[in-house]
This record gives structure tokens, C-alpha cells and sequence, in this order.
């Protein structure tokens, strides 16, 4: 960096529109300043001088003169000086990036104070309790933050010291004789644990903690929760000095954090919690249960009126529901942090909906505010509700993210990867979280602690992460030193079932039964239901999106009931019918195997003869269920052995019964006489592959066998008549799958048009049908302009494109994603979102070339990257027709493309 760039700013100097520089913390700082409201002042250090610092190992140059600059014209404004003996300045340090990162960076208070400063700061307060509890928190944080000390040494001390005040005694029951002892205590554990004495210089300290939130920037738990949200890792993290006012100064004092609506239900009314005589980290810490916001006005009736005011006035300026920490100081108010808050989904949608109607913001506004990949959530679990009448909790605490969930009860956040990598379902029980069980957490259904309130670690992130918690339940007694607990006198140990509801704050210590949640209901026509707030917000911003949309949205389903949930959600069409699934029961099995041993072409022939009136059935079920929108079939494209014994299984089955000498074999519990089974494999071992998915698959089966193709389109035309003579609409689309070659599709509609065309001519019916292919290699994709010319329609099947792309097999990446995600390898995991620079690249240079080709050929997507939002997005922007998608993603697909046909707008109109 060249010696003129500036890396501190005074909060008088930015604004909220400075967060890739400030970070939203000090962005948000400057704004509150700006607008008037009572903020402590301070400075804050840039996100590059954050990447300076990492990138060369040390402070960048400059850094420190202005450090020392900005210091100083705080300390004139305060009239103190830093850590002075008499009158001390005392600030904090806190991290803050672009986005919030709740918890996983670090923050240190009251650095500052030393073995004088202490002494100063009693008696400026009159307060030595005070100024003792400040000191001890102040060498707890820096011990475990900068000097990476475990937070056990300085905590298990502590618990020691309460215990000696008997077992439910609070941090405030402690005496200042015994904070000043505690003190001394932590200070021994520094010694102890790093040869030197606890730094006494406030230059020093704050040297150390700017160092140490800069290395936050790549402790495990930033990283792992950057990996989750998709954050970049080259954003780095601000660094905001504050001058420290204090929540801990006995009686008129207290600390809070505050939405100005309920970030659970979306109600407009005022949420959050309070903690008197308390500092920040102690709210997020759960040390002490916390008091319901509204009661602070039974508290200090003029602060909380304060306090509203400044929330009005925050949600107008922002447009948008706030998150707020405030600290109160013997009875004055101050602003330490806004940002836009995190919500729940079911709240995201009802504060849309409501804020459109107060008119703070327009409906387009709302729309793009709502996040598709988070609506999945809208449709989560409830407890039965005959279970939920007849069944009392146990306990309940505060309803911290809603929904509900049943699991095996784990103690710790290890416990909770491990049983959940077995397959497990695990509720994770805490008497509170920290950022170091994130791992854990996001591999539970559930989170419940005994501790905390709705604005603890343990609520931020099962909210963020759409997990249903109860936090607070301080009916359970957490056994010490043993995996258990027991809510009066039941005692449940791991792998126990609990039930917890985190809409309610309900526990229950059984297993219940979970049902479809109101909005599921609504869809499915519940009158009740469909009274609700959310049912019509998500009515309104749907129907809004559906009218912005270009893209069409069709679903992947290969039976009539999936159809009809597609089209009951919204789905306009089957953008994919996978027809191998049709191959599958006794009867089908025996005809397809059948097929695969013809001797002869009249062998096969009456095999395909059995299939067809079986193919035929299943169709007509698919046309009634989308009457009048396209169905696009494809015909079979797995390897013909997928419909035979394993090969490995097979053999030793054989193997076992000639030892034996037995006449019968067994396979995975099918039965087969003994010549028979052998007769099977002689049949498997011909049709072995050494790489079946690059094998005799997709359209090189249709030539192989030409019968099997014609025989499909025979019962899929079949089906559509008996549709239209039955007074329906089929719209019928034949996907020919796996091709590489215009001469593969070619040959493969010169054998299969005259069959459909021979159907409709015996029916009397005049019926279009389409023919198509999948674009799912590289080589297809390469010469699609060639293969344009004698298709009607493009779908592509990303699964296989992406795999033929990378060369990675999508059942076997598991084994390495992971490492490849960590060491940023890919971006994301390519079978999730699509991969743009490569496979998307394919799919863009497909379509133009395609249309280029042939101006009427139509265009889609089947992999699963159809309900993906951001391949959604892609979709649009490359011009395709349509996405399809699973049925259960519809509506996420749906509410996608309105947003990408929005923003597109949106940039169009800057």
C-alpha cells in the first residue's frame, strides 16, 4: 500500500455507504453520529489496513502514526487520557466486517485499565465494585482474544468464586474484595500461561488488540462461517476504537440489545432483551437471564422513551427493520450499533408485507428484500397438533427461531458431528453456546439451551441458519461433568429424544410427531390457513414475481402426484419426466429383463409389447395432471445392468451356493433357481462396464436397441390421445438424452417420428410433437449450432454437464469437497450453484450458438440447478426459456427469476 492511503477514519468523516471500507459496523457508527443520535465517539480502522496487516505480516506503514493521531483528538475530546492514573480514557475494540458476522470475530472492552488506572476509575465512579468488575472482565477478554488463553482457566475461577456464595448466585452477588481478588487471580493465569506479566501499558494493549481482531479475520470459526454464508474471504475486517461507556455501573445502569420488530414473527412491535448492571458480552454471553425488552420502562421509564424514539427513528432513516445495542449509564442513553437485522423467513415476508402497507417502502423494494433461498423455510415442521393439545412440556424457555424438532440429545458441538455424520438426528443442549460450536450447530435440527435470551449466540445463529432453538429454558439443570440433565427430577442422557418447539418456547422430553407447517397447509387449501399474515404476503410478492418473470417455470416429476404438487405450487409445465422410473416393480422388471436376454428380434418385441400398455398408464396419469402445459419425457437414459443383480453381489451368490451345493440363490432378497441365477450372470458380466456412466447409455441405447425408444414414444403418443379423446390439452415433448452428435439426434427422429406420426394417424388426432435433446456434454455444447438444426428444443441437464465439465463424479465429490471448498479450489459446490467461468460458459456459448442456428429452438434447464436462486439468475441473464426444477422448489424458482427480471430493471434504470 503506498504511504498516502488513509486507514482511519473518525466517525464524523464516513457513512453507511463507506462498508466495504469502514465494515457495517463502523459504517453504521458514522451514520448514527451523522444523524444525530448519542453515539460514543470514536475512529475506526479500514478494512484495508486490515488486508495490509495480513497480507504483509505486521502493521502497514502508517498505521500507527494514525492510530496515534486519531487517539489523540479522542482523548482531547473527552478531556482524558488513555489508561491515565487519575481520570482514565478507557475504549473498545471491535471487529466488524462488510457483513455481519455475529460472534465470529472478537471484540475486547475497557482496554485501558491497568493496576492504576483501577484505582482512577473507582474513584471517578464511587464505585470500586465497579471498577474491579471492569478491570476483571477487561484482563478475562484480552487474556483469551489477544493473548489466546482457553476461556475455561479464566471461567472455571469464576465459577469458584460464585459458588462460594452459594449455588444460585449471580456474577453480581460478588463483592468488590472478591472482584479484586478474582483480578488477581486472572492476572496469575496470564502469568501462568505465558511467562509475562498482564501488559500495563494502554499502548501496548490497544497495539495488541488492533492486532489480534486483524487475525480474527482467519480464526476457524470466521472462516467456517464465511465458507456457510458465502462470504468472500478477501473483504477483511474494520477495527472500531470506542470510547467505552458502561452498563456495569451498579443501579441506572444496564445494557440491551433491540429490533425494532420481532425478528421471529415479523410483528411491528418492539423485541429484545435488557440485562441491568451488565456489559455487552454478557446479553450474547447468557451469564444471566435477560429481561423482555418493554420491561426496561417499568425500569427507566425516560431511557426506554428514548430509546424508542431513537429505534423510530433508525427503522425510517434505514428503511428497513434495525438491530440495535445500546448500553444505559446511570440513566443516559447511547447508541453503540445498528445494522439491518437478521430475521427469520416467516418474518422476512410478513415485515415485507407490512412495510409495503405503511408505505416506507415500495412493493418492488419488498420483493427483492425476500430471499429465495431461504423460503424452503416457510414451510417447516410444526408439532402434530393433537400431539401439541394433549402433550404438556416439560419446561419452556424463549421462542428464539421458530419451528419445530425432534432428535437425539447431544452435549457438545463434537457430539453433534459425530452423530449427525451417522445419519442421527440431533437437538444440541447447551446451557449456552459460543462461536467455537458453530460446527455443531449447523449440523443439528434443533438448538436448546438452559441459558441466554432471544439475542444470545445460540438465537442469532439458529435464526441465520433457519434452525428451530429454544434458549433460555432455565428449568433444565445441566448435570456437571456428565451428559445429561433433568427437568424435575427426569433425567435424560445422550441419545435421548426430546422435542423442542421454537415458536413457543416448548420442551418436551418424548419423541412427537411433526406435521405440515400453516403455510404448507395453505397451499394445500386450509381455510384457516389462508388467513394468516404470511399466507398473504406470500400471495401478493408470488403473484408480483410471477408478473415481473420471464422465465417459465416447469418441474421435474416422473409420476401423476408429483405433477400435481408441481402444478398446485405454481409449476407450468414438466421440464423433466425421467421415464427409468417406470421400469421399476416386479412386472416391469421381468419385462425389461426379458428384453435384455432376446435371443432373437421376436423375443424382444413381445417384451416391449408387455411394457407398453405399462409406460402407456403411467403417462396418461402425467397429461391429466398438466393438462394444457408441456411435458417433456425423456426417454430411458440409464445403462440397461442398473435393471440387473449386481455383479459383485451376483457372483458371490452363485459362488456360495455351488460350494454349498444348493439349487437356489439368493440376491438381495430376490430368489432364483440355481441354473437360472447362472444364466443371469453369464448375462450381467456381457453387459459389465468399466465406466457405465460414459457407457451404452442415453441415446447410444436407443440405437443399440431401437425397439426400446420406439416403444416409448409409441406409449407416450398413446397416452396423449386417450388425453385428447378424453377431452384434455397434452402438450407432449420427447427429450432424446446423452447426445454428442447431429447425426445421434438425427438418426435417432428419422427412426422415431414415423412411430408417433403412425399413432396419431391410427387415432385420428392431430397432435404436435416435439423432439428434443439434452445438452449434458461438453461436446454437445460445443457443436450445439449443428445439432440446433434438427432440434425443436435444448434442455440442460447441468447434473451431467457439470460432472462431464469438471471430471468429478457427483456421487463420490463428498469425499473431497470439503478440502477443495476450504482451500477455495472451487467457489461453491459446483452441483449446487452453477459453475459460470466453466460449465456456464458451455451453457451461454449452447444457447446463442443454438438460437443462431435455429431462431424458434426453445430452451431450458432440468438439473437440480433449477431451484438454485443464483443458477436461476444465470438462467435469466443467458436467455433461457425456462427452469425446472424439483416440485418442493417451485416456489423458490419462481420467486427467483421475478427478482432477476427485477434487478435487471433496476441496474437498466441507474
Amino acid at each position: 500500500m503506498p504511504p498516502e492511503t488513509k486507514y482511519v477514519y473518525d466517525f464524523s468523516e464516513g457513512n453507511r455507504d463507506m462498508k466495504d471500507l469502514l465494515g457495517g459496523k463502523g459504517a453504521n457508527l458514522a451514520e448514527m453520529t451523522n444523524i444525530g443520535l448519542p453515539v460514543p465517539p470514536g475512529f475506526t480502522i479500514t478494512t484495508q489496513a486490515c488486508l495490509a496487516y495480513l497480507d504483509g505480516g505486521g502493521s502497514p506503514e502508517g498505521l500507527p502514526g494514525e492510530v496515534d493521531k486519531h487517539l489523540g483528538a479522542l482523548e482531547e475530546r473527552m478531556g482524558k487520557q488513555l489508561g491515565d492514573g487519575d481520570d482514565p480514557l478507557l475504549v473498545s475494540v471491535r471487529s466488524g466486517a462488510k457483513f455481519s458476522m455475529p460472534g465470529m470475530m472478537d471484540t475486547v472492552l475497557n482496554l485501558g485499565l491497568n493496576d492504576r488506572s483501577v484505582l482512577g476509575l473507582a474513584t471517578q465512579s464511587d464505585d470500586e465494585r465497579f471498577a474491579w468488575d471492569s478491570y476483571r472482565r477487561f484482563v478475562q477478554m484480552f487474556g483469551k482474544i489477544v493473548l489466546g488463553i482457553e476461556a475455561d482457566r479464566f471461567e472455571g475461577r469464576l465459577e469458584e468464586l460464585k459458588a462460594g456464595h452459594g449455588d444460585e448466585a449471580k456474577d453480581t452477588d460478588l463483592t468488590a474484595e472478591d472482584l479484586l481478588r478474582l483480578t488477581e487471580d486472572f492476572k496469575a493465569i496470564v502469568r501462568q500461561e505465558t511467562s509475562e506479566e498482564f501488559p500495563q501499558d494502554p499502548r501496548v494493549q490497544l497495539e495488541k488488540a488492533i492486532a489480534a481482531v486483524f487475525e480474527s479475520w482467519n480464526g476457524d470459526r470466521a472462516i467456517a462461517y464465511r465458507r456457510q454464508n458465502k462470504i468472500p474471504d478477501s473483504l477483511g475486517t474494520a477495527v472500531n476504537v470506542v470510547a467505552m461507556v458502561f452498563g456495569n455501573m451498579g443501579e441506572g445502569s444496564g445494557t440491551g440489545v433491540a429490533f425494532t420488530r420481532d425478528p421471529s414473527t415479523g410483528e411491528k412491535e418492539p423485541y429484545g432483551d435488557y440485562l441491568e448492571n451488565a456489559q455487552g458480552e454478557d446479553v450474547v454471553a447468557g451469564i444471566r437471564n435477560t429481561l423482555r425488552l418493554p420491561e426496561l420502562a417499568d425500569i427507566d421509564a425516560e431511557s426506554y422513551r428514548r430509546l424508542r424514539e431513537g429505534m423510530d427513528v433508525l427503522e425510517r432513516h434505514y428503511r428497513d427493520m434495525c438491530d440495535i445495542e445500546f448500553t444505559i449509564q446511570r440513566g443516559r442513553l447511547w447508541f453503540l450499533q445498528t445494522r439491518v437485522g437478521k430475521r427469520t423467513s416467516f418474518a422476512e415476508w410478513v415485515m415485507a408485507f407490512d412495510m409495503v402497507q405503511e408505505g416506507l417502502i415500495t412493493n418492488d423494494e419488498a420483493l427483492l428484500r425476500l430471499d429465495p433461498g431461504r423460503l424452503d423455510q416457510l414451510f417447516k415442521p410444526v408439532i402434530r397438533q393433537d400431539q401439541k393439545s394433549s402433550e404438556r412440556p416439560a419446561t419452556k424457555g424463549l421462542n428464539a427461531s421458530p419451528g419445530a424438532a425432534v432428535g437425539r440429545v447431544v452435549f457438545s458441538a463434537d457430539a453433534a458431528v459425530e452423530w449427525a455424520g451417522r445419519g442421527e438426528r440431533v437437538i444440541l443442549v447447551r446451557r449456552e453456546t459460543t462461536p467455537d460450536d458453530y460446527h455443531g450447530m449447523i449440523r443439528s435440527q434443533g438448538i436448546l439451551t438452559s441459558a441466554g435470551g432471544t439475542n444470545s449466540h445460540a438465537a442469532v445463529v439458529a435464526r441465520g441458519e433457519g434452525i428451530p432453538a429454544v434458549c433460555g429454558a432455565d428449568g433444565i439443570r445441566l448435570e456437571r461433568g456428565v451428559s445429561a440433565f433433568s427437568v424435575d427430577g427426569t433425567r435424560v442422557g445422550e441419545g435421548d429424544w426430546i422435542t423442542i418447539d421454537g415458536t413457543d418456547g416448548a420442551v418436551y422430553l418424548s419423541r412427537l410427531e411433526l406435521s405440515d407447517p400453516p403455510l404448507a397447509l395453505a397451499v394445500q387449501g386450509d381455510a384457516e390457513a389462508r388467513g394468516a399474515k404470511v399466507w398473504k404476503a406470500f400471495e401478493a410478492f408470488m403473484a408480483r414475481a410471477d408478473e415481473a418473470r420471464r422465465l417459465r417455470v416447469r418441474a421435474n416429476a416422473d409420476t401423476p402426484d408429483q405433477a400435481r404438487n408441481a402444478r398446485a405450487r405454481g409449476a407450468e409445465g414438466i421440464g423433466l419426466c425421467r421415464t427409468e422410473h417406470m421400469f421399476l416393480g416386479e412386472e416391469r422388471v421381468a419385462a425389461v429383463r426379458t428384453m435384455i436376454f432376446a435371443d432373437s428380434a421376436e423375443e424382444e418385441e413381445r417384451a416391449y409389447e408387455a411394457l407398453l400398455p405399462l409406460q402407456r398408464a403411467d403417462f396418461v396419469g402425467i397429461f391429466e395432471a398438466m393438462d394444457g402445459l408441456p411435458v417433456t419425457v425423456r426417454l430411458l437414459d440409464p445403462p440397461l445392468h442398473e435393471f440387473l443383480p449386481n455383479l459383485v453381489d451376483l457372483a458371490v451368490a452363485v459362488a456360495l451356493a455351488e460350494e454349498r451345493g444348493g439349487n437356489e440363490v439368493v440376491v438381495r432378497d430376490e430368489r432364483l433357481p440355481l441354473e437360472e441365477a447362472r444364466a443371469l450372470l453369464g448375462r450381467v458380466e456381457d453387459l459389465h462396464e468399466t465406466n457405465p456412466m460414459l457407457g451404452l447409455r442415453g441415446v447410444r441405447l436407443g440405437i443399440v436397441k431401437p425397439g426400446l425408444y420406439a416403444m416409448q414414444v409409441r406409449a407416450i403418443v398413446e397416452a396423449a390421445c386417450d388425453r385428447a379423446e378424453a377431452g384434455g390439452d397434452p402438450v407432449v415433448e420427447i427429450m432424446i438424452p446423452l447426445v454428442a452428435t447431429r447425426e445421434e439426434l438425427r438418426q435417432m427422429r428419422d427412426e422415431l417420428e414415423p412411430a408417433a406420426r403412425a399413432v396419431l394417424a391410427e387415432r385420428g388426432i392431430d397432435l404436435p410433437v416435439l423432439f428434443g435433446t439434452m445438452i449434458e456434454l461438453p461436446r454437445a455444447a460445443a457443436v450445439a449450432g449443428q445439432i440446433a438444426e434438427v432440434a425443436d428444443f435444448f434442455s440442460f441437464g447441468t447434473n451431467d454437464l457439470t460432472q462431464t465439465a469438471f471430471g468429478f463424479s457427483r456421487d463420490d465429490i463428498g469425499k473431497f469437497l470439503g478440502m477443495y471448498e476450504e482451500r477455495r479450489l472451487v467457489p461453491a459446490n459446483p452441483f449446487v450453484t452453477i459453475d459460470r467461468p466453466g460449465v456456464g460458459r458451455l451453457m451461454a456459448m449452447a444457447a446463442d450458438e443454438g438460437r443462431a442456428a435455429n431462431p424458434g429452438l426453445h430452451l431450458g434447464i432440468c438439473g437440480e440447478h433449477g431451484g438454485d436462486p443464483a443458477s436461476v439468475e444465470f438462467c435469466h441473464q443467458i436467455g433461457l426459456d425456462y427452469v425446472s426444477c424439483s416440485p418442493f422448489r417451485v416456489e423458490t424458482a419462481r420467486l427467483a427469476a421475478g427478482q432477476a427480471a427485477l434487478g435487471e430493471t433496476q441496474q437498466a434504470s441507474v
